[in-house]
């Protein structure tokens, strides 16, 4: 769907506000569902549980979730030794610069898209050494290309399942920096930074509205007659940086990969033909879903990259409800939220919500979020 192009008056400060760093979550609720919900629709605002959906929502109705999984995305790697050194100091090589990796997301021919720190001297070609863990062969990481934006391609020396070990034994979860971990990533962020729907690897960061589900909610969903089906985007390291400049119509969004399956599609096209409602979980499930639709409305399967950057003046054509937490001011999820169900009833609720102590970000509470009808189609 074409991304329609904003007001040239639109501003990032027009989506600041004030927010006490004492409501910023550092953990979440627990148990999940006991997280506080905000209603928001035209009729006003609603305190709540997030136990309470089941309630909130209507028998035919259709929950769509992302099901891509966490992977331990942040790694740490050296250059080469430098040989110049090494002859200096007697042939003792001194092991070289220290280089911090994100990885962003997995490429078609196999190599990863990674945002790189403390890399300014690295080259194409150059070789990242990882330091190898007992019983296992080391691993490096070859530099394809490097782009002006602290970016890089990157070709790992495995692959497949041989990959996907190295990530659990070298890797650490790629944690948003508000939430303070001087430490690094606890045991318990494990856990907690996984949603339950996830099944498929490839995310750096939580859709994190999926957090607040448990076996238990999914249950008391499904006795009150709301389905459910699953899309994939994998979240990348785009996500955690800042909007820079203060206009919104030169953003960019970094591409992230997305999967609209048929049976999916399908699900979602029935529902909207026997009068059910869409319910995106999370800002994520909704980007996918307006990436999909085409100009009638209806949804399409798909396997791409999506840079959809949803602002005011978007036109939904997908979903009638969104469930997602609270989000950064001046963010482009903020922004999201704001064309969704209105700016002027975002910020009354974003004020609510700080006034009543809501918790904000990825361990945060949630709310509740009816489509502004001037946002149609």
């Amino acid at each position: 769907m074409p991304d329609p192009v904003p007001s040239p008056t639109l501003l990032t400060r027009d989506f600041d506000f004030a927010l006490p760093d004492a409501l910023v979550a550092q953990t979440p609720a627990r148990p999940r569902e006991s997280a506080r919900l905000l209603e928001v629709s035209p009729h006003g605002l609603s305190d709540t549980v997030v136990r309470d959906l089941s309630g909130l929502l209507r028998p035919g109705d259709l929950l769509v979730a992302n099901d891509t999984a966490v992977i331990p995305a942040q790694l740490a790697a050296r250059r080469a030794p430098s040989l110049g050194a090494a002859a200096v100091m007697g042939g003792l090589a001194i092991p070289g610069a220290r280089i911090g990796i994100t990885l962003d997301r997995i490429l078609p021919d196999g190599s990863w898209h990674a945002l790189l720190r403390n890399a300014r001297r690295t080259q194409a070609g150059e070789d990242l050494h990882f330091e190898a863990s007992p019983g296992s062969a080391p691993v490096t990481a070859r530099i394809v290309s490097r782009d002006d934006e602290g970016g890089a391609v990157l070709r790992f020396s495995v692959a497949g399942q041989a990959f996907d070990r190295f990530l659990r034994e070298t890797g650490a979860l790629a944690l948003p920096p508000y939430i303070e971990r001087p430490a690094g990533p606890t045991e318990a962020d494990r856990q907690d930074y996984q949603t339950v729907f996830a099944r498929h690897d490839g995310a750096v960061a939580a859709p994190t509205a999926g957090l607040h589900f448990t076996p238990a909610l999914l249950h008391a969903l499904a006795a009150a007659g709301i389905a459910r089906t699953t899309v994939t985007l994998h979240v990348g390291a785009g996500t955690f940086l800042p909007m820079r400049g203060d206009d919104v119509a030169s953003h960019t969004m970094h591409p992230e990969r997305g999967i609209v399956s048929a049976e999916a599609a399908d699900a979602i096209n029935r529902t909207r033909a026997a009068g059910g409602r869409i319910v995106a979980v999370g800002t994520t499930s909704l980007r996918l879903l307006e990436s999909a639709v085409d100009e009638t409305g209806r949804v399409r399967p798909m396997a791409a990259e999506t840079r959809l950057f949803i602002r005011p003046g978007h036109r939904f054509r997908t979903a009638d409800l969104l469930l997602t937490n609270f989000h950064l001011p001046r963010s482009t999820l903020f922004m999201l939220v704001c064309a969704f169900a209105g700016h002027d009833r975002m910020r009354e609720a974003y004020a609510h919500a700080v006034r009543e102590k809501y918790r904000f970000y990825s361990y945060g509470d949630a709310c509740l979020l009816h489509r502004d009808p001037a946002a149609d189609a």
